[in-house]
């Protein structure tokens, strides 16, 4: 199986931490049952005023699909300047490297 990452990336002013985490719930049990997803990493830099994600996917298509639908849900937030790279994932060098697929 080849799996597809795609990490998003955008401006974001808050709120961070726990605050983000009671903030978001109810969008992260909804991305959680988004078709092939494997898993998620939410990232956060309250310094450079930016958040995101890593995802990892099953497949391209179940990765693209889910681009496609995040970026619109977040440009429904009123957020610009969108960051979504798509990288298949090197699955015997992962392996070595412990990545959990």
């Amino acid at each position: 199986m080849t799996h597809t990452l795609i990490q998003f990336d955008f401006p974001y002013s808050g709120p961070w931490g726990d605050e983000m985490a009671e903030a978001m719930v109810g969008l992260a049990q909804d991305i959680a049952g988004e078709d092939g997803l494997v898993w998620k990493v939410w990232t956060e830099n309250r310094d450079e005023g930016r958040a995101g994600g890593v995802y990892v996917f099953t497949s391209r298509s179940a990765a693209e699909a889910y681009r496609d639908k995040h970026t619109e849900r977040l440009a429904a937030f009123g957020i610009t300047g969108i960051n979504a790279l798509m990288f298949d994932v090197n699955e015997a060098l992962s392996k070595t490297t412990r990545a959990p697929l």
